[in-house]
């Protein structure tokens, strides 16, 4: 045991599958936050730097799986679908990058976290209001919004969802979306952390286990958001939204 995992215990190790489990289901419903729910729960208990090297691998895995469910053929339609908003996003997101040490990791949680939230509380509250599905300034704005965000925060999920609720995106293409999206974003994540050392010889064993942990609660998720229809999986997108919202504004507000 120590030789595989030589960072973590034995019971750490088990309520480790336990979050794992909990963040696939949720990504399973709705299609991201598994980030969110990984770091929330197991920096309870191990160190920020091990919680994410956990995350990396089943975060990657279920990206892939996500875009692909549906088949090679319709992943690669949703990417021509959204390419402008992909390639809009890419841009801002490795130019913001070089901007990171600018922003106070604080002042830029609130950025996200405000807006983020106040659109999750109209919607849910019936003040709704739907994007033009073909329109390319609004694309372009969405784009480099959610890639600029990403590139000095690494948070780029809220915001992308926000722009596919809106546009009322049907809840399989959305999946479908956000798996493809997510998908090259966990790609750059290994790369960048295999060169931080974030993710080496102890702590890839870590990354490994919680890929069938999160892919048993994934299973579990989608099957519920199978059987679901699409105004319950748009409200239940909208109260994820609405928490990792709120979870954005503590982080800014507290550290």
């Amino acid at each position: 045991m120590e030789t595989l995992f030589p960072l973590i215990t034995p019971s750490d190790l088990l309520f480790a599958a336990l979050v794992g489990v909990i963040a696939g289901f949720v990504k399973g419903v709705v299609g991201f936050a598994m980030p969110l729910v990984f770091i929330s729960g197991l920096t309870i208990f191990m160190p920020p730097e091990l919680a994410l090297a956990g995350l990396i691998v089943p975060t990657l895995v279920t990206n892939a799986h996500q875009a692909l469910r549906q088949g090679l053929g319709a992943a690669i339609r949703s990417t021509v679908e959204f390419r402008l908003f992909l390639i809009v996003g890419g841009i801002l997101l490795v130019a913001s990058a070089q901007l990171v040490r600018l922003f106070p990791d604080q002042v830029m949680m609130a950025v996200i976290g405000v807006p983020v939230t106040f659109f999750a509380c109209l919607q849910l509250f019936g003040l709704t209001f739907s994007l033009p599905r073909r329109s390319v300034p609004v694309e372009v704005i969405a784009g480099s919004v959610a890639g600029a965000l990403g590139g000095v925060s690494g948070i780029w999920g809220p915001p992308t969802v926000a722009y596919l609720t809106a546009l009322n995106t049907p809840k399989h293409d959305q999946m479908r979306v956000q798996g493809v999206i997510y998908g090259l974003g966990a790609v750059a994540l290994l790369v960048a952390h295999i060169g931080s050392g974030v993710l080496r010889s102890e702590t890839i064993g870590f990354s490994l286990a919680m890929v069938p942990t999160a892919f048993l609660g994934m299973w579990i998720g989608m099957s519920v958001m199978d059987r679901i229809d699409q105004q319950m999986f748009r409200r239940m997108t909208l109260l994820v939204l609405l928490v990792a919202g709120l979870n954005l504004i503590r982080r800014a507000w507290f550290g």
